[in-house]
């Protein structure tokens, strides 16, 4: 009997969705959609400096099925460089990833694809930005890790206040 139990056990640990697969997160491509960096004030603004730019960096991810389990997430990272008014460096990159995603349950899409996703791109696009920086005569740009699962509780919070919104002004 317990051999019974334990091998009903087993089976319930990789049959999430009731067809025997366990569940699956696999990278079919990434890619550089989008990649731009300027340097307006080239050459002088590659002196010496008083003192370092101030720094602002933007991040979003969105993501769109291309089928079935494909999905295409984009992730956007925006770096201004400013002393006072004036740009030093502007750099965006539109970093995108295929992803084959199976047998998972349906309520834990969203964070896969907004938060573990991102994750997998994160140090490729980081890469990319240090490279561009660096290639435009200024030091690298590191970007310090980003938290995707804060930010993905950030936007769903926003989206439901959004609706909540939406349904006071309806009734």
């Amino acid at each position: 009997m317990a051999k019974d139990t334990t091998q009903k056990g087993d089976a319930a640990a990789t049959d999430v969705k009731g067809n025997g697969e366990a569940p699956s997160l696999n990278v079919l491509a990434q890619y550089i959609k989008d990649l731009s960096f300027e340097n307006p004030g080239a050459p002088k603004s590659l002196g010496p400096r008083e003192k370092a730019p101030e720094i602002s960096i933007n991040v979003n991810v969105n993501a769109n099925p291309l089928g079935e389990t494909e999905f295409d997430v984009l992730l956007t990272m925006n770096a201004t460089a400013k002393t006072g008014d004036t740009v030093v460096f502007n750099v965006e990159l539109v970093y995108g990833g295929v992803f084959r995603v199976a047998n998972f349950p349906q309520e834990h899409m969203l964070p896969l694809l907004f938060i573990e996703c991102p994750r997998i791109l994160f140090p490729f696009a980081r890469q990319i930005i240090a490279d561009a920086t660096r290639n435009g005569g200024f030091p690298p740009l590191l970007i310090d890790p980003i938290d995707f699962a804060q930010m993905f509780q950030q936007r769903m919070a926003e989206e439901n206040t959004k609706a909540q919104v939406a349904t006071n002004q309806v009734n």
